[in-house]
């Protein structure tokens, strides 16, 4: 039997207008550019304004233009998956959210949290369905309004967060492109160094939880450096030895967008040129689930039918992993 595969065949993306500079940061908590600069390498962050706006905004957004550059009808969609750490609100799923925006109707769809590795975690599950034959249309959307949850007062982490959202598209091939492997790893050893205190089951919201203000990110940075650089490096040289890519057949590297030192450790570790990696932490700094689908979004007309690509994340929980990518469609030919 010829074996199915799940290529993606279109991505749509959106961040908002609103441009948070370092030199407006500096104004809000003791920061400077040179410093942002020097150890997370973020010149700017987009935030979603606006009173009664989410992550499904922004999520249904980035769908409607899925939608139209792959010439998909709202009915032809049937299952919506969101990779999300910042969901509209508890219940329901952030994924049926945009669905409704979106007027997909005969889609069943869920929420996958894993920090900032949601995305691939999203697009490993999602492949599962269309590898399967049980479904044809699949779209996979990485969105999160990390402003909703980043203190301004805390200098060691709100300079480093931004929003966005950007939705691939799933469908079955038959040829030797699309997802090729995944290899996706976790430890909740970890979920001490990266977490939000209060909102959950354990310390439900009070006023004194709000007051000491435990619904914002908590990250020891020291200890979340140290694993990012070791866990994403080495996953993605062992996906690289698995299936025998060099520096020289490895088109494209598209590594979470957390801090400029992490990517550039991994790509020294697989020993390719910084030209083979995607890069626009600079720009949009870290969206969270969102870093990767964006990177495919604003490199899509370079990307070339056979390309070889590994997608590398590592997020909050600990969680982290690798794809390899075989492209499947020319992307500069895509109608815009």
């Amino acid at each position: 039997m010829t074996k199915i595969r799940a290529a993606i065949t279109g991505v749509g993306g959106f961040v908002p207008e609103y441009i948070l500079s370092n030199d407006e940061l500096s104004r809000m908590v003791d920061t400077s550019d040179e410093w942002i600069m020097t150890r997370i390498g973020i010149k700017e962050r987009r935030i979603l304004k606006g009173e009664g706006k989410g992550t499904s905004d922004m999520g249904a957004a980035a769908v409607r233009e899925l939608l139209r550059k792959t010439n998909t009808k709202p009915e032809e969609v049937d299952m919506l998956i969101c990779g999300v750490v910042t969901p509209d609100m508890l219940f329901p799923a952030t994924a049926n959210i945009i669905a409704d925006k979106t007027d997909i109707r005969n889609a069943f769809g869920y929420d996958m949290n894993a920090g900032c590795s949601s995305f691939l975690y999203a697009l490993t599950a999602a492949s599962k369905f269309v590898e399967s034959g049980s479904h044809k249309k699949v779209i996979v959307v990485g969105a999160d309004k990390m402003s909703s949850i980043v203190d301004y007062t805390d200098r060691a982490t709100c300079p480093i967060f931004g929003d966005g959202a950007a939705a691939v598209l799933l469908e079955p091939v038959e040829e030797e492109y699309g997802l090729m492997d995944a290899m996706l790893q976790s430890d909740g050893v970890g979920r001490i160094h990266l977490h939000q205190k209060a909102g959950g089951s354990v310390k439900p919201p009070t006023h004194e939880t709000i007051d000491a203000r435990e619904h914002y990110i908590y990250q020891e940075g020291q200890a979340v450096f140290k694993w990012a650089v070791s866990k994403m490096a080495d996953v993605s040289v062992d996906m690289m030895k698995k299936h025998g890519i060099t520096a020289e057949t490895l088109n494209w590297l598209v590594p979470h967008q957390a801090n400029m030192r992490i990517i550039e450790a991994t790509a020294q570790r697989m020993g390719i040129k910084r030209e083979q990696v995607m890069i626009n932490i600079q720009r949009y700094g870290n969206t969270t689930s969102a870093t990767l689908p964006l990177c495919l979004w604003e490199w899509e007309n370079q990307l070339r039918k056979g390309d070889n690509i590994i997608l590398a994340a590592f997020g909050a929980g600990f969680t982290w992993g690798a794809v390899y990518l075989k492209w499947a469609y020319d992307g500069d030919k895509v109608a815009e």
